[in-house]
């Protein structure tokens, strides 16, 4: 198996964290917890599922998925490989013209985001290369031939910053009265750009935290209080939307 990341070129970089070229020669079915950050992938070999109650939702060899507030389940049959883009919090924005919150929770096909045409001369070009330097490339190419010109939302920027400088644990009517703005502009905008909204956003972000501290030494209780948490019945509650798990069973799974 193979799990490896690439940094975009220096034009991208305020939009993409980074690419992932993922390549499994045998069957395989995996879980995929939320992330702050929607994702495209292109395989060019194999064929990718969605699991939902047991039935397998096969996905377009090119699509996009967006924020999700719970865990999903993925699964391959056989070999595949795989380009992923893993877009910064706003940055998906700058390359299509629809919401972002439009993906909330959803895989969609490209085509329903890009001009049919790019889409399938991106996945010819994908089947010709024999390199991952020629994919990575490729992909590339297309995606700076769809950046926008777009002006960065500063106000939005700076809220996702407070968000994260809290780890999540923000509360949305501070960001409202520090940054000058009502609810309804401010969660409007929050929403088209980052993709869903920003209670919600800081849920994924304080998750995302809680993941981080269950790998160190501390207690599940001081994890819990010290990301804000009401008390554990809370936290099991919000962990197990996110993983499926009880945050001791995900502890002893790793």
């Amino acid at each position: 198996m193979r799990f490896e990341q690439f940094l975009p070129a220096a034009h991208l970089k305020p939009y993409i964290r980074y690419y992932v070229v993922s390549e499994n020669p045998a069957a395989h079915t995996y879980k995929v917890l939320p992330a702050a950050g929607m994702v495209i992938g292109f395989q060019y070999n194999g064929q990718l599922a969605v699991m939902e109650d047991h039935t397998p939702t096969f996905l377009a060899s090119a699509g996009i998925t967006g924020i999700a507030d719970r865990y999903r389940i993925f699964a391959h049959a056989g070999s595949i490989g795989t380009i992923l883009v893993y877009f910064t919090v706003t940055g998906f924005a700058h390359f299509a013209n629809a919401p972002a919150n439009e993906l909330f929770n959803l895989q969609v096909s490209l085509e329903n985001i890009f001009h049919r045409q790019k889409i399938d001369d991106v996945k010819e070009k994908l089947a010709q290369a024999k390199t991952t330097v020629q994919r990575i490339r490729v992909v590339e190419q297309f995606l700076l031939a769809e950046l926008k010109e777009k002006a960065h939302d500063k106000l939005i920027m700076e809220a996702v910053r407070m968000i994260y400088d809290s780890k999540g644990a923000i509360k949305i009517s501070q960001l409202h009265r520090r940054l000058y703005i009502s609810q309804s502009p401010f969660e409007k905008r929050f929403r088209k750009l980052v993709g869903t909204t920003p209670k919600k956003f800081a849920s994924i972000v304080r998750f995302n935290t809680v993941l981080k501290a269950l790998g160190s030494a501390k207690s599940l209780s001081d994890i819990c209080y010290e990301n804000n948490f009401f008390d554990q019945a809370h936290f099991i509650k919000d962990f197990r939307q996110f993983t499926g798990d009880t945050p001791e069973a995900f502890k002893r799974l790793q």
